[in-house]
């Protein structure tokens, strides 16, 4: 009975050491294919990541000649700002030429068609005569008779002259109202022309010399008030 016993044992752990090494077997084999599966899985992705990449890299090589296209393109929109900024400048000297062509022609006409006039009367009208005022723009009535004078002894249509009114003054005050002050007195004989005689606008121009060309010192009462005038001439 004991020598049976000694026997089955053997038997008994033979058993259980084949059993465990198919059982070793069979997790190698299923390891070794999870571990082929991976890198099956693995490759496959890097060929994809590397298929990503090559269309990647094309794109990017797209863009980078797009983007050099564009920077020729404007390198070339600058030239061209360049020398049209260019041609606008030599076209604005050429206008500031023309121009200042112009301004003298104009200024030779008026002098010759100033010089080709005639003055056929002319009319001075001061404080002296009772007229102007210190600092007075109002029209007097012994200057409008001097005015009412002067177109009645006119030959020919009044309305036919052309009237150059100058306005003047003293030094008292500064500069530039003096320069006003001579202007409305101008411009109060130029109304009086219009509104009684009918004389057209046109034929009328105003100027103010203010007190830049006195005719007597401006150091007497008497000078000063021969410097307050309105000069009028009829010009033909």
């Amino acid at each position: 009975m004991f020598r049976n016993l000694f026997v089955a044992i053997p038997i008994a752990v033979l058993a259980v050491g084949g059993s465990t090494a198919c059982a070793t077997k069979k997790f190698v084999r299923t390891s070794v294919g999870q571990v082929n599966d991976k890198v099956d899985s693995l490759g496959r992705s890097l060929e994809e990541t590397q298929e990503r990449t090559r269309q990647n890299e094309g794109r990017i090589t797209e863009v980078d000649q797009r983007a050099q296209g564009a920077a020729s393109a404007a390198a070339a929109a600058d030239q061209k700002a360049t020398h049209a900024g260019a041609a606008a400048q030599t076209a604005q000297n050429a206008a500031n030429q023309a121009g200042t062509a112009a301004s003298t022609a104009n200024q030779k006409a008026d002098a010759l068609d100033r010089a080709m006039k005639k003055v056929i009367f002319e009319v001075v009208l001061q404080q002296a005569g009772g007229d102007f005022k210190l600092g007075q723009t109002q029209l007097p009535d012994d200057a409008k008779a001097e005015i009412d004078r002067m177109v009645s002894q006119i030959k020919s249509d009044p309305k036919g002259a052309f009237f150059e009114i100058e306005g003047h003054t003293d030094n008292v005050g500064d500069k530039a109202y003096n320069e006003r002050l001579g202007l409305d007195r101008a411009e109060a004989v130029k109304r009086y022309l219009y509104e009684q005689h009918q004389i057209p606008l046109h034929k009328m121009n105003v100027i103010t010399y203010g007190e830049d060309k006195p005719v007597a010192p401006n150091n007497t009462r008497a000078g000063r008030a021969q410097n307050r005038r309105v000069v009028v001439k009829a010009i033909v």
